[in-house]
C-alpha cells in the first residue's frame, strides 16, 4: 500500500511540474521576447526555427 501511495504522489508532483512548465511557456509567449540570456529564450526559440521551403539544388550531385 505504501508503494502505491508513493507512486500516486510522484504522479501528482510530475503533473504539477508539467502544468507549471506549460504555464511558464504560455507566459513567455504573452510577454513577447524574454531577455537574451534567459534559458526560456533558448528553449522557446528552438521550436520556432523555420525550415527552408525548398531544398537547394546541388549541381555536383548530377541531378537531371
Amino acid at each position: 500500500m505504501k508503494h502505491i501511495l508513493t507512486l500516486y504522489l510522484l504522479g501528482v508532483v510530475f503533473t504539477l511540474l508539467s502544468v507549471f512548465v506549460r504555464l511558464m511557456e504560455s507566459l513567455e509567449g504573452l510577454l513577447g521576447s524574454p531577455l537574451p540570456g534567459s534559458p526560456w529564450a533558448v528553449r522557446g526559440h528552438l521550436g520556432h526555427t523555420e525550415l527552408p521551403k525548398t531544398l537547394p539544388e546541388h549541381s555536383s550531385r548530377g541531378v537531371q
